[in-house]
């Protein structure tokens, strides 16, 4: 029954898939990538985190030529110098968009680090290259949108500055790393020093930051916010909004297992790999020939793609022991020691976060959300949690994760300039 299911649901969103792609594939054909930009010097050149390792023009597939230059901005590549969660120097690219709208409110015009959510881990899907395309296919099922565009344009025409990272291993040599804590929480911090470095632009060195992330761009800013006392305590973070935020890795494998968004466990172990070789023979042992394979599959895909091959499978599909991930995890002490170092909530931000989660979220659970909230606010934290109330819809299709994103948005952004614009909240702990 469990099967047919399955079949009936994959065969319903190829059908829908097929549709977009007649209706996108003569109108989008794919573009060469600067390929060149994304392979960065070896060895990488000495200096800071956040210095700038090469820079280069950014067409943004929505752009309008404006008196004041283009609209919605003058966007730049970057390759900038991060650190790895080894703390080991990488090179990670991104985008800075330099706004063309004015900033209307009190002091010096912010920068906010966006951190995307999940694009997928072939390197095609690198925010910075999907904002050129916007659509960008690959025949038969690799097609790709860059679908938050529309929230990067908002923070742009209030006249505030944009960075996006690509993250690590997203478009640059290795695997991205994908929801590791550290990895990303470096790459987040650095790109808004990166931003300051970008010569002729409207923000200064002493521009003050808000980080904004959803999903697994949620987790990173809010491993960022964390984070930053340490490793960034010259930046001026006025305000996180933290959407959807896999804080407790564990908790989010079982519940995204069997959903339509069960191929970022391959995105993960795949991750793991590069950031932690110890699991890799482990990862090995434990996985059968089906599992090896979707695994190399998944690691050249964008999330649409993934979730056309791999949806609504399980982990037990793809182990020898038939077992599922969570279970088997639970035997493995190493597998345990990672996901313990990749939780977040174990530090304390300076600075105030909105953690924005649904009470039905299918993807990443509401609970652990709360937990992130309670375990801040128990240091001390300006937080303030937005719990929403929806019903479960069509459980495992991720609309319990997407809607109240979408939804959430007036609130969020509202809260967000009250930050920027110096109208702090006392949080709701």
């Amino acid at each position: 029954m469990n099967r047919q299911v399955h079949d009936v649901r994959k065969a319903r969103l190829s059908g829908a898939l097929m549709v977009l792609i007649a209706a996108v594939s003569t109108l989008v054909a794919p573009t060469a990538s600067a390929a060149d930009f994304y392979t960065p010097p070896s060895p990488l050149p000495a200096g800071q985190n956040g210095d700038l390792i090469n820079t280069g023009p950014s067409n943004l597939a929505i752009s309008v030529p404006g008196i004041g230059g283009p609209l919605p901005g003058k966007a730049t590549r970057l390759m900038y110098r991060s650190q790895d969660s080894n703390d080991k120097p990488v090179a990670v690219t991104g985008t800075y968009i330099d706004p063309s709208a004015s900033w209307t409110g009190p002091g010096e015009r912010p920068v906010v680090a966006f951190a995307p959510g999940t694009y997928g881990q072939g390197d095609n899907c690198a925010a910075s290259k999907l904002l050129n395309n916007l659509i960008s296919y690959t025949p038969p099922f690799g097609v790709m949108v860059e679908y938050e565009i529309v929230q990067i344009y908002t923070l742009l025409t209030q006249g505030v500055g944009v960075v996006i990272t690509d993250y690590q291993g997203l478009g640059t040599p290795g695997n991205h790393t994908y929801v590791n804590r550290a990895a990303e929480a470096h790459a987040v911090l650095d790109s808004v020093r990166a931003a300051k470095n970008v010569r002729g632009t409207k923000i200064s060195p002493t521009s003050p930051v808000g980080m904004w992330g959803f999903s697994q761009g949620g987790g990173a800013v809010a491993a960022a916010a964390e984070l930053a006392p340490q490793y960034a305590p010259e930046l001026t973070i006025k305000g996180t909004y933290a959407g959807a935020p896999p804080a407790d890795l564990g908790a989010t494998l079982a519940q995204v297992d069997g959903t339509i968004l069960f191929g970022v466990i391959g995105y993960t172990l795949n991750g793991l790999r590069d950031s932690d070789p110890d699991i890799g023979p482990i990862i090995d042992q434990y996985t059968n020939d089906k599992g090896k394979a979707m695994l190399a599959a998944v690691s050249k895909q964008c999330i649409v793609e993934t979730a056309l091959s791999v949806g609504f499978h399980r982990t037990n599909e793809y182990l020898k022991d038939g077992r599922s991930l969570s279970q088997t995890l639970g035997d493995i002490p190493k597998a345990q020691e990672i996901l313990a170092k990749n939780k977040i909530g174990e530090r304390t931000p300076n600075s105030p976060v909105y953690i924005d989660s649904g009470t039905s979220d299918d993807i990443v659970p509401h609970g652990q959300a709360v937990d992130l909230a309670r375990d801040w606010c128990a240091k001390g934290a300006n937080v303030t949690l937005n719990r929403q109330l929806y019903p479960a819809i069509f459980p495992g299709l991720a609309l319990g994760h997407l809607l109240p994103d979408f939804l959430g948005l007036p609130a969020a952004n509202k809260w967000f300039f009250d930050q920027l614009t110096n109208k702090p909240s006392g949080g709701n702990c």
